[in-house]
């Protein structure tokens, strides 16, 4: 079996600055990570590897600038097989739906049989672009997955799937995509002599040109996404609440219900 795990390198932050001209994140100075929920799908997948022990492959794909070698080199320090990033000029600006054209041709360039995408990303928390990759691969997908394993028929993924308070427990044939959450697996820690490793293996970087006969120029970069963003903002400061003290529990209702009168929110 060839797995696939989609990661991207985000900024290790929560207290996330803006420009303000370009409404776009500030990334100088801040530390970047892998994707906490792409980390939780590659720990899967290297336990679905090891559980097979048949030849199954783990392969790293990443879209980003060069810097992003840095995290496919970590993915491939705590197991995976090899790394390709997918990097060029002609990609820069993409939305979520430019973005998952572009990462879907590069997966059919590579070839797969399973493949596993983090739920969302924290620098942006769409949850779009696992989704759209399947979309645009014509293959069944199971979203929010929270547990897997690998069906006794060998082709299939058996997914339990979060939903609200509840869990669906679905069956789906290979191919197929899943995407993870942070609750999926608890990643390992990178191994030693595997670093070493890591940073003398090679990271295979798929270009333009090498996806030209797979992508319209229309439909990605800039030029190629259907949404932009308007205005970003960091969440605000809110000033501190009143606090009702020493109240039966009927007259804290009371309480409640004249404040919201107060503010004609009722």
């Amino acid at each position: 079996m060839k797995i696939l795990v989609c990661i991207k390198q985000v900024p290790d932050t929560a207290e996330v600055k803006l420009d303000p001209k370009t409404n776009t994140l500030i990334r100088d100075g801040v530390p970047s990570i892998i994707n906490r929920d792409d980390k939780s799908g590659l720990e899967a997948a290297l336990q679905i590897r090891e559980k097979l022990n048949d030849g199954t492959t783990v392969s790293v794909v990443s879209m980003g600038p060069p810097q992003a070698d840095v995290a496919l080199r970590e993915a491939l320090a705590m197991g995976a097989d090899d790394a390709y990033l997918v990097s060029g000029r002609e990609f820069g600006g993409s939305d979520t739906y430019a973005t998952a054209t572009i990462i879907a041709a590069a997966l059919k360039e590579i070839g797969f049989d399973l493949v596993i995408t983090g739920r969302q990303a924290i620098d942006g928390d769409t949850a779009q672009v696992g989704p759209q990759i399947a979309e645009q691969l014509h293959i069944p997908q199971v979203s929010y997955a929270e547990d897997l394993k690998l069906g006794e028929d060998g082709k299939s993924i058996i997914v339990k799937r979060q939903f609200e308070d509840k869990a669906h427990v679905l069956k789906v044939q290979l191919p197929c995509l899943i995407t993870a959450i942070q609750e999926l697996r608890e990643p390992r820690y990178m191994n030693v002599g595997k670093l070493v490793d890591a940073y003398n293996s090679e990271v295979k970087v798929i270009g333009f040109d090498d996806l030209k006969d797979k992508l319209n120029p229309d439909w990605i970069g800039i030029k190629g996404s259907p949404t932009n963003v308007v205005k970003s903002f960091t969440k605000q400061a809110r000033a501190a609440g009143e606090v009702l003290t020493d109240l039966t529990p009927e007259q804290a209702a009371d309480a409640i219900v004249a404040k919201l009168v107060e503010r004609h929110l009722i």
